[in-house]
């Protein structure tokens, strides 16, 4: 058999990322027992290159040393170059990032790693440029100093090798020993005082530099402020008279940083969505990739906030990212491509930002120009490399007074020259997209969209149906009860992740929340029942399914970063499908692994914002509105849609006890659960609101708010 070392075998990859790197003079390999097995044989370490297709360094890096052909003859004679795509494998992202930072303290893309040919690390890091500066070391000396090492200094290499793996090993596996009792609902009040104390109340957001949007904290936030009293939830906390209530501090900051996100270049005024996160603290200047689960995260965050507060521009935000989702990153049979890149040109960002000149070349009338300038900021001197990324700080009325013009005329204006900025921005070169549909992407994209369809239009939960009905087609085996990771060129592949199963539950349950189909929820429940089978072991919920590879270490996922922690969002989704499976295993699962994870719910709530998020919920329980009709009045949802209730589970139902027995079959039940059991509709739709104790039946609107209002 042929050395596979000796080309590059990357052209025969489906990863978009993979294939950019198919045409280097580096003979990488994919990750497989080929390539590990090639480096036993030839004895020389791996080198493993980590990053993803919108990651700017990455192409960089690529740029400077894997298309060098000095660099390349020298990677591939000492040693076996392995790239992997780290949304395809975050297992193995997640296993040598933690080595990472615990070497370093930091960490990032693209990840660079150096192992043993059984895949134990001696060596991290990250972008290195190709020769050494006064600041960091080139990637050209680092290869031969590694190299010279391998060959002269073997025993202190494998040494070093021992210990990273050990340390790796109980960072990521180790299991604490359970509390008596899992967290309670005070875990919320915590996480939201810490959200307030760390937070930058002058420009929105957390940290004195780079801004990343957060959901997870925010969504614990608004829930706090929903606090009515402005005491914690105990009833305790009661602030003194110059101090700021709890509840509207939270709502405070929640509010600011709402604001700030929309307002500034972190999201794109002129297409929608939002880019990935801001260099900068005031949230001005983005890193201009544009992420599928980000626009899904940041969607529903806003959807929330608009319930809580009423603000129209939250509500037009998550519509314009949504929007966004269906225009730019849809799959035409109804999935979600992952991402758009930074670059067009081989420059970042220019596809976004204006000049004066572009701006006066790409709108007729120049006073329309001025206006459009104006509003969203464009100057002579720009906010980023002498041109503009737009934001929009300023009022309407502001500018109108600024121009000496009425308002009314302002706004025709500027709601022409924007769309002719728009037109001529579609003339560009527009950035690559990462045709790659992810599982757990496009569950936190169907929940997104199911959830406009309940707060905004019910076209929202038909897009949400259509791509879960995609991802149930191409990615879930119904056989075997197993997820893949990935479909792309009309394949699927790779094992699901605890964030694939988790997050397509949430997405397939909110869906029938939306829509009312029971085939939904099904899959909700056969999703349940997997992850349970294959992710819950020892008191705890791993990253990595049971049958999947076995790495290094077998990884938790407990901290919300650019997604939910996959552990908070499947406690979540469990502990809501209970409510239909109240015989089976869910209720247990989250029982025990809130119990094993309590002293990080309760000690660093803020940085585990979904495990708190399902601790309260798990105390104070559902706000179930059970619904028996075959359609829900458009009155009702209404009231749904204007009210904030983050743990509603909106149950629906056939209206007749014979019309329910099709639907336990479906769910495999011998009897209706107390969620339905019992509540047929009484002369026509019926509602019936819960929250430990229930309502009578209820068949007017003015009695389900009251209801609505009562139990929230």
């Amino acid at each position: 058999m042929s050395d596979p070392t000796d080309r590059n075998r990357l052209a025969d990859e489906a990863s978009p990322y993979l294939q950019q790197h198919a045409d280097n003079p580096v003979n990488w390999q994919p990750w497989d027992d080929r390539a590990f097995e090639a480096a036993e044989e030839r004895d020389v370490p791996v080198f493993l290159s980590i990053g993803y297709s919108a990651c700017h360094w990455c192409h960089v890096m690529a740029e400077e040393s894997f298309e060098d052909p000095d660099i390349a003859d020298y990677l591939n004679e000492h040693f076996v170059p392995v790239k992997v795509d780290r949304e395809e494998r975050p297992d193995v992202d997640e296993l040598y990032m933690t080595v990472a930072q615990l070497a370093t303290g930091g960490g990032g893309w693209p990840l660079s790693v150096w192992l043993t040919p059984d895949k134990r690390p001696f060596y991290v890091g990250t972008y290195f440029p190709p020769e050494s500066t006064e600041r960091q070391t080139g990637f050209r000396d680092v290869l031969r100093s590694l190299h010279q090492r391998w060959e002269g200094e073997r025993e202190a290499v494998e040494e070093r090798a021992d210990q990273w793996a050990d340390a790796l090993k109980g960072e990521v596996e180790d299991v604490p020993t359970p509390a008596e009792e899992p967290p309670g609902s005070d875990v919320l009040d915590a996480a939201a005082r810490e959200g307030v104390r760390r937070a930058d109340r002058e420009h929105g957001g957390w940290g004195q530099g780079q801004k990343f949007p957060q959901p997870g904290r925010l969504h614990v936030l608004l829930r706090a402020a929903a606090n009515a009293d402005g005491t914690d939830s105990d009833g305790t906390g009661a602030p003194a008279d110059d101090e700021e209530r709890p509840a509207d501090a939270a709502r405070a900051v929640a509010t600011e940083t709402l604001d700030a996100m929309a307002a500034g270049g972190l999201y794109d005024h002129l297409g929608g969505g939002f880019h990935r996160y801001c260099v900068d603290r005031e949230w001005t200047v983005p890193h201009f990739e544009k992420m599928l689960y980000d626009n899904a995260e940041l969607a529903r965050v806003y959807l929330a906030g608009h319930q809580l507060t009423g603000t129209d521009r939250y509500r037009e935000v998550a519509a314009g990212a949504l929007d966004f989702l269906a225009d730019e990153l849809a799959h035409p049979e109804g999935g979600f491509y992952s991402t758009l890149d930074a670059r067009s040109e081989g420059e970042e960002g220019t596809f976004y930002v204006w000049t004066l000149d572009e701006v006066s070349d790409a709108v007729d009338d120049p006073a329309d120009a001025t206006v459009f300038g104006a509003y969203y900021g464009v100057t002579q001197s720009g906010n980023f490399e002498g041109s503009t990324v737009l934001t929009r700080r300023r009022d309407l009325s502001t500018v109108a007074d600024d121009l000496g013009m009425s308002v009314e005329e302002t706004r025709e204006r500027l709601d022409r020259a924007h769309a002719e900025v728009y037109d001529a921005r579609t003339e560009r070169t527009r950035p690559a997209r990462d045709e790659k549909v992810i599982g757990a992407w496009n569950g936190l994209a169907i929940r997104a969209f199911a959830e406009a369809g309940l707060v905004l239009d019910a076209d929202y939960a038909e897009r949400a149906a259509d791509a879960l009905g995609f991802v149930r087609d191409h990615l879930w085996d119904g056989e075997t009860n197993r997820l893949a990771r990935r479909y792309a060129n009309g394949a699927s592949s790779g094992n699901g992740y605890l964030e694939d199963y988790a997050f397509l539950a949430a997405g397939a349950l909110t869906t029938y929340e939306a829509t009312g189909d029971v085939a939904h929820l099904a899959f909700a429940c056969d999703l349940a029942d997997a992850l349970v089978a294959e992710f819950h072991d020892d008191g705890t919920l791993y990253f990595t399914p049971a049958s999947g590879e076995q790495l290094l270490a077998r990884p938790q996922d407990l901290a919300d970063r650019s997604t939910p922690s996959p552990t908070g969002v499947a406690v979540s989704v469990l502990d809501a499908l209970a409510a239909f499976r109240p015989e089976g295993e869910y209720r247990a699962v989250v029982e025990d692994v809130l119990a094993t994870h309590a002293d990080t719910v309760e000690n660093r709530g803020f940085t585990h914002p979904s495990l708190v998020l399902a601790a309260a919920e798990r105390e104070r329980g559902h706000l179930e509105l059970t619904v028996a009709a075959d359609d829900v009045p458009d009155a009702w949802r209404d009231a749904v849609a204007a009210r904030y209730l983050p743990d509603r589970l909106l149950s629906r139902r056939p209206p007749t006890a014979g019309g329910l027995d099709g639907w336990l079959d479906r769910l495999g039940l011998d009897e209706a659960p107390p969620i339905w059991a019992g509540r047929e509709a009484r002369d026509g739709p019926t509602a019936y609101v819960c929250r430990r104790a229930c309502s009578p039946p209820v068949t007017d609107t003015d009695a389900l708010t009251e209801w609505l209002e009562e139990y929230r």
